[in-house]
């Protein structure tokens, strides 16, 4: 397996990481929430993997997550989902455990360029343009700023050129 290789500079992750930073929180609609959540169930249907919950572990690089997915079960970060965007926590779970098989699909790492190969393969399966942008949102920006800050940042979901009128 030959992990994605990082062609992205500082400066974009800083300017991806100041959109997420700077951003306000988007106003998102009920249907769209609901469309997400139905769209994430089915996604975890076809999950070939079993998830498994921990408050404390969290992959160091790609590859060693690759190593669990391929004896067929993945570890899941509270950490990583705990986005007030879902009602209820398992969609966010289930959304990481996604996102993360996506990563291991495109062989792609967790540096900027991986994350952005891994939401352009997601996004193919969407029902929605509003899905796109929340996707945009949690594993574009929000991976540019922990890039960035070097920590997880607070969860939110900002559409950076949308305005909330």
């Amino acid at each position: 397996m030959t992990l994605t290789k990082t062609k992205t500079t500082l400066s974009q992750v800083e300017i991806l990481a100041k959109l997420y930073l700077e951003g306000k929180p988007a106003e998102i609609s009920k249907e769209t929430i609901a469309q997400l959540c139905d769209w994430l169930m089915d996604e975890f249907h076809q999950l070939p993997l079993n998830l498994q919950f921990s408050d404390y572990m969290r992959y160091d690089n790609a590859k060693e997550m690759f190593g669990d997915i391929e004896k067929g079960h993945l570890w899941v970060s509270a950490e990583s989902y705990d986005s007030a965007v879902y009602p209820n926590p398992i969609y966010g779970f289930i959304f990481q455990g996604m996102h993360d098989y996506d990563h291991y699909l495109t062989d792609s790492d967790f540096s900027l360029d991986g994350e952005i190969a891994a939401y352009h393969f997601a996004t193919k399966r969407v029902p929605s343009l509003d899905i796109q942008k929340i996707l945009y949102s949690e594993i574009v920006l929000r991976s540019a700023a922990y890039l960035y800050l070097g920590h997880t940042a607070d969860p939110k979901i900002v559409f950076p050129y949308h305005s909330n009128r």
